[in-house]
């Protein structure tokens, strides 16, 4: 029994040794977020109307595309009865899906198709000065991911909410010169363009 209630108080030792562990990890993404602040943008505001015996009673969703400029981006979805909450709730939800885009400079390292439902999204990389010719959904996704000079073109469905998701999926499709080396394990020449 005596043993027993010793391994508590041994027990008690480690949690103290973990706390501060735990503190300069979060003190990191503090200072990590104050370097890159996270940017947002409201792609598209959608309103619902659902009749009832009263008249018709509207509720709001809003896409919100989040990112730092720097090659970080996620998009998120939020739905409410007013516009301000639906707008807060769909940044939550994006802060949750950011992910890495690899860049090459201002562009994008090649030529990349993304898909989503009824929409194909062809990104181009461009040489530099030509700026974003892109449509507003897709603009909103390749400026705060940090995609400076680019060509692109939608094929299909213009829908706002399927031309965001083609664009992050085709961003995702996008690999490092070095991580294609690593998984062919072949040397690959980068084709200079201008």
């Amino acid at each position: 029994m005596t043993a027993e209630s010793a391994n508590p108080v041994g027990s008690e030792t480690p949690e103290k040794s973990v706390a501060p562990v735990v503190r300069p990890s979060n003190e990191v993404k503090l200072s990590a977020q104050e370097e890159q602040p996270l940017e947002d943008t409201v792609v598209k505001v959608f309103r619902c109307a659902k009749v009832v015996k009263g008249g018709r009673r509207f509720s709001f969703a809003a896409m919100v595309v989040v990112g730092d400029r720097a090659g970080t981006v996620g998009i998120g979805y939020g739905k409410a009865n007013e516009v301000p909450l639906a707008v807060e709730k769909g940044i939550k939800d994006a802060k949750k899906s950011l992910c890495k885009i690899v860049l090459l400079g201002r562009t994008i390292p090649y030529q990349v198709q993304g898909k989503y439902g009824a929409t194909k999204v062809a990104l181009v990389p461009a040489s530099p000065g030509t700026g974003v010719i892109a449509g507003t959904s897709a603009r909103a996704v390749l400026e705060l991911s940090g995609v400076q000079d680019v060509l692109t073109k939608v094929y299909g469905s213009t829908s706002a909410k399927n031309v965001v998701k083609a664009t992050l999926n085709g961003l995702l499709k996008l690999r490092s010169k070095e991580a294609i080396e690593s998984l062919r394990g072949v040397e690959v020449e980068a084709v200079k363009r201008w």
